[in-house]
Order: C-alpha cells, then sequence, then structure tokens
C-alpha cells in the first residue's frame, strides 16, 4: 500500500493546527483521521543544509513506509528534532512507538 504525500502548504498548515501531537526522543508526529492515508515531512534550515535536510527526509520516509500496510487511514507530519545524528533504526523505532501508542496500528511483534 502506498502512502499519499501531501504536497500544498494549505494541507500541511491545517493538518499542523487541528491535528495532534505526539512526541518522542527524536520526532514529532502530528495526526488526525482522515479517509486517505497521507503524509508529509517537514525540515526546517536550522537542521543544516540542503543535503543533511534532504538525508533526513529521505531516512523519515524510508522508516515509515514500513510500517504503511499497518496503518489506518490518516495524516501525519512528521518532523524531526535537531541533532548532531540522524538513524534509521531511531527513526524506525520511535515511529512504531509512537503508532502503536496512539493505536493508528496494531502491535507487531
Amino acid at each position: 500500500m502506498r502512502c499519499l504525500r501531501l504536497k500544498k502548504q494549505k494541507e500541511i498548515t491545517a493538518l499542523n493546527r487541528s491535528g495532534k501531537r505526539v512526541y518522542a526522543p527524536t520526532l514529532t508526529v502530528v495526526y488526525r483521521p482522515s479517509d486517505r492515508l497521507a503524509m508529509a515531512v517537514c525540515v526546517g534550515k536550522k537542521h543544516g543544509k540542503s543535503v543533511r535536510r534532504n538525508r533526513i527526509k529521505r531516512l523519515l520516509r524510508a522508516a515509515f513506509s514500513r510500517y504503511t500496510p499497518y496503518l489506518s487511514p490518516c495524516e501525519l507530519l512528521l518532523i524531526p528534532h535537531v541533532s548532531e545524528n540522524y538513524s534509521f533504526a531511531d527513526f524506525l523505532r520511535d515511529i512504531g512507538k509512537i503508532l502503536e501508542r496512539e493505536q493508528l496500528i496494531e502491535h507487531l511483534s
């Protein structure tokens, strides 16, 4: 199952205002129920130059894609916290914890 991407600034702003925020050590997730599964990644310039920001986006999308077959329809916004090092394993772990805690997926073994 492929996830749609939220691309319009209007959609992302509306999600950021009306969605529920959930925090983890490496990122913040803003979500709300929807009729489709859609996701956006927001990485600001405080994270570094474009090469570093694009790497963070790729890591987040790859980690998130592992959970898309198990997700209920909702819109999600992934916002990473500023850090010296970013790892795929940390993003994967924290996204999984958040999705389970908010009951957006069933428990995965």
